[in-house]
């Protein structure tokens, strides 16, 4: 029966073949996906597909009933709230809407 030191000497030998065939053979797995990328003209997108990261939108929360233009309170105030009290602008958001009430065209929020 064979030693701890010579099962151990072998278990080394094993591990580096293990490691120079699988270079061996992922150097040639490569070599051929290059390949059939050159020969079929895959794009990225083909071969590695992936979803842009969606960016979340805002909902606004002033609105501007003379200009229609709104504005979600990030970054730089538009000038047409500049300087002013925003509450007067401020969206509000109604426990529940009335479908059957008359609506200002110009406005593209259903809350009136």
């Amino acid at each position: 029966m064979p030693s701890y030191q010579e099962l151990m000497a072998r278990k080394n030998e094993l591990d580096k073949r293990i490691e120079e065939v699988r270079d061996t053979e992922a150097k040639e797995a490569l070599a051929n996906i290059k390949q059939l990328i050159n020969t079929f003209g895959f794009t990225v997108q083909q071969v590695f597909p992936w979803k842009p990261e969606e960016k979340k939108k805002v909902e606004a929360k002033y609105y501007d009933p003379e200009s229609g233009a709104s504005w979600t309170g990030r970054g730089k105030p538009p000038k047409w709230i500049e300087g002013k009290d925003r509450s007067q602008y401020e969206i509000q958001k109604p426990t529940f809407i009335d479908f059957d009430a008359p609506r200002d065209e110009k406005n593209p929020f259903p809350v009136q």
